[in-house]
């Protein structure tokens, strides 16, 4: 129930900026306007935001046949938490990445990356896969799906204002100096409810996906390559939809673009860190090796996973 209000939060905080960018760009009548353009939104996203993000990011729908051993383990780890197997889907990027999206368990997919497929061994796979299904437990891939969704409208329709509503400042009470600031500051607003509703969630994702494959220093090794290998390689789709951002594992943005000043992920260090406390609680020390400690400074011999 908590999921559902927080999406309602969610819902009308970014609505109100769809009417305030609305009145910015044509009065009261742009106001009315632009809500009840949300208002469908809301209700188009509640229902379809999940196939849009995947759309976007060109995810294609793998079988059991093309991946036994992944469709295998999701279905065990599917299992274990209590949930039913969710559609699986590949991308075709170099980055290692995976993301989770679905309006509720029943109608649910795990997307990955090839890329993660490739570096990541057969534990951490099952790591990255189990907190991706934590997400779906908790109900959070409806508000990953919706705020991707809204968000992103958010950006094109203040870009929009900024294109077509010059020649109606009479009905606009911000002016073209406020036009500007809108078409710079709704985004950024936009990406703020983002990063507020995101970090949490990361962190409840990497306990209770650690608790359903039982290794959480397999998940802890997981995201540290994923955090080295995301800045050497650039997510192509991400960088073009980075509303999207937050939904990802790890942020897949390469820093390169003002998108990612507000970061939507906590440190990295900071979710190993949790994880390493939660493995001991649990009798499962942490482990040294390549890759604990630090994050490396140099690139870590590849390990190319199961699937190659």
């Amino acid at each position: 129930m908590a999921g559902y209000t927080r999406t309602v939060i969610l819902l009308a905080a970014l609505t109100a900026l769809f009417g305030v960018i609305g009145l910015a760009i044509g009065g009261e009548q742009g106001m009315i306007m632009a809500l009840l353009f949300a208002g469908g939104m809301n209700v188009f996203s509640w229902w379809n935001s999940d196939k849009m993000v995947l759309r976007m990011h060109n995810a294609q729908p793998i079988s059991p046949q093309e991946a036994p051993r992944l469709y295998e383990m999701t279905a065990q780890l599917a299992a274990n938490a209590g949930l039913p197997m969710p559609a699986l889907y590949v991308i075709h990027e170099e980055q290692p990445n995976a993301f989770a999206t679905g309006r509720n368990p029943q109608n649910a997919a795990v997307a990955v990356n090839t890329g993660l497929l490739e570096i990541l061994s057969e534990d951490e796979a099952a790591g990255v896969i189990a907190h991706e299904l934590a997400h779906i437990k908790n109900r959070d891939t409806l508000v990953m799906t919706v705020t991707a969704s809204i968000a992103g409208a958010i950006s094109a329709l203040a870009q929009f204002g900024m294109m077509f509503g010059r020649g109606r400042d009479r009905q606009n009470p911000f002016g073209m100096i406020g036009m500007i600031l809108m078409v710079i500051l709704a985004p950024m607003a936009a990406a703020i409810v983002q990063m507020a509703i995101s970090r949490s969630r990361e962190y409840e994702a990497d306990k209770m996906g650690a608790q359903i494959c039982g290794q959480p220093m397999a998940l802890a090794g997981a995201l540290r390559k994923l955090e080295y290998y995301a800045h050497q390689r650039e997510n192509r789709a991400a960088e073009a939809n980075p509303a999207t951002a937050h939904m990802f594992i790890i942020n897949p943005l390469s820093g390169a673009r003002m998108d990612n000043l507000f970061s939507t992920h906590p440190r990295t260090e900071n979710r190993v860190a949790a994880l390493e406390q939660l493995a001991t609680s649990m009798g499962a020390l942490p482990s040294g090796g390549p890759w604990g400690g630090a994050l490396p400074t140099e690139k870590p011999p590849a390990q190319r996973g199961p699937w190659g």
